[in-house]
């Protein structure tokens, strides 16, 4: 099923049923001026550094606006969140704009494509279908990307598993998307424990490999790969889990620094020994008065 085929008589009903809800969203002059304002950014006598992007130049961007949006929402700092955001859609209505001048798409063409793959991938919501749980909406969502995925394989080679795991993504959070979908198609370890096994077998596989060389840079990534596959088993977000313990590290790391100054001293000038008694000093600390999420 191609985005194109969702009927549009559906869409229109979908939206006049939504409507006669209480307090649902209507105008949104904000956002069309916001439109305007990219499209004049864009024109001959507009800015010199919009003018000139493309989508290439500026991808590097969307992924540090989104990191910036997710580091707001750790922190819980919803001030921060809401500019954030507004930083990532610039970003979105940017792109649009760069395909619209070069005559791709405008972001009525975004909007009503993802509209029309939000109705059609709730068949629960917009359709005759159940889901009692998050878990079963997820279920419901797989099964209209399948037949998507079938309809697209009509026309030419069928897609495998993994095509759209964007290879852009971070490795790790990569590689959580692809050890999901492998388990789900029924290549995966029958317990945690040997998953374990497999992190042992690995480990020992880059033990065997001479430092320094790409074989031994290899079998390091299988150890991490089998690892996050542990993770998946435990229910835990490997990404996030890592993301939390950067922010541990860094909190610590500021602490350190504020008792080295209080002492007079650099952290450079501290020994091996010594910075291991700062560490665990402050480490007691927190056990103590343990650290609110926003400090993190």
């Amino acid at each position: 099923m191609a985005q194109q085929d969702t009927p549009l008589q559906l869409i229109q009903d979908v939206d006049a049923a939504t409507l006669e809800r209480p307090l649902a969203p209507q105008g949104h002059p904000d956002f069309d001026r916001l439109v305007r304002t990219i499209w004049r950014l864009r024109q001959e006598d507009g800015c010199p550094w919009d003018k000139v992007q493309t989508h290439r130049s500026i991808a590097q961007n969307m992924i540090e606006e989104t990191y910036e949006a997710v580091d707001a929402i750790m922190a819980d700092d919803v001030p921060h969140l809401r500019e954030e955001l507004g930083d990532m859609l610039e970003q979105v209505l940017l792109n649009t704009q760069i395909a619209a001048d070069d005559g791709e798409f405008t972001i009525d063409d975004v909007c009503r494509e993802l509209n029309e793959k939000l109705v059609r991938r709730h068949p629960h919501v917009f359709g005759d279908k159940v889901a009692e749980s998050a878990e079963l909406a997820l279920e419901r969502w797989d099964e209209v990307k399948k037949i998507e995925r079938e309809a697209r394989g009509e026309a030419g080679e069928e897609p495998g598993l993994l095509d759209s795991v964007p290879i852009s993504l971070p490795a790790l959070m990569q590689c959580q998307k692809i050890s999901k979908r492998a388990a789900k198609a029924g290549f995966e370890w029958e317990t945690v424990a040997d998953i374990w096994d497999k992190v042992t077998e690995e480990r020992a596989e880059f033990e065997r490999e001479e430092r320094g060389t790409e074989a031994a840079a290899e079998e390091f990534g299988d150890i991490l790969f089998a690892l996050v596959n542990v993770a998946r088993r435990e229910g835990i977000d490997a990404e996030e889990a890592l993301a939390a313990s950067n922010r541990k590290f860094r909190r610590r790391w500021s602490a350190m620094e504020r008792l080295a100054r209080a002492e007079g001293r650099d952290l450079e000038t501290y020994s091996t020994d010594e910075l291991n008694v700062l560490w665990d000093q402050i480490k007691d600390g927190e056990h103590v008065a343990p650290q609110t999420k926003a400090s993190e």
